[in-house]
């Protein structure tokens, strides 16, 4: 069985490859080889490349849930998400040429920038639970994909961005902030419309049902059936 040891030695070259070669260029024998570890040690820990994009993934969202700043929790949602989503950034930096590859892998693969956005949502949604941000349901899903592209969009200006103050990507995500909320104004809008055409249609059909009860008890009565069959029948 691979240890933890050995698996994060492994992820750790995956990601110092990248920062020299394209995604396509780093192969999983180039990555044993580096790493000193047997093609055996390497199927044990990782089937994929995917597999340890994924592992990349969860170990900056650890990082991110690990240094959560608690004295946020009395801070609009809207300020606790703008903190979690910059020590995303942060948990990033030091991976930062790993995660450009990526990115420029994505754009020349469309089926691959699917498989990284599936893996982006699933984040995101953890990052909206670092902010306290309870969503649940379908409306989980399509706020988990919006805040994963805007992300995306926040992580192409920090990946050009040399001033350690990040001022580029700070101003950035404030502006996707600010579009997400009133994406979220739209979306309860229409989540309360859907929920009172919801009522509506409940109410008419259970309208519907009781008139038509009644229509066939007020035709047994013309007809003098009572619903059971004569004696003798």
């Amino acid at each position: 069985m691979t240890t933890a040891k050995t698996k994060q030695k492994i992820l750790q070259t995956f990601l110092d490859l990248l920062s020299e070669h394209d995604y396509e260029d780093v192969s999983l024998p180039l990555i044993a080889d580096k790493a000193k570890v047997k093609l055996s040690d390497m199927r044990g820990a990782f089937g994929s490349k995917l597999d340890l994009v994924a592992a990349f993934a969860e170990s900056v969202d650890k990082a991110v849930l690990d240094e959560r700043d608690e004295d946020m929790h009395d801070q609009p949602p809207r300020d606790r998400l703008f903190d979690v989503l910059m020590s995303r950034i942060d948990a990033l930096e030091a991976n930062k040429d790993a995660v450009r590859a990526l990115h420029r892998a994505a754009r020349k693969d469309p089926s691959l920038a699917l498989e990284f956005n599936r893996l982006e949502m699933r984040s995101q949604k953890w990052m909206l639970i670092a902010a306290g941000i309870d969503i649940s349901g379908l409306k989980a899903g399509i706020v988990a994909q919006g805040l994963s592209v805007a992300f995306a969009r926040v992580v192409r200006v920090w990946l050009d961005e040399d001033d350690e103050g990040m001022p580029r990507t700070m101003a950035r995500l404030d502006r996707e902030l600010d579009n997400g909320t009133q994406f979220m104004k739209r979306l309860n809008g229409i989540e309360g419309i859907a929920k009172g055409m919801r009522s509506f249609i409940k109410k008419a059909s259970s309208g519907r049902r009781k008139r038509r009860g009644r229509g066939e008890d007020d035709a047994d009565h013309e007809t003098g059936y009572s619903g059971e069959e004569p004696v003798g029948a």
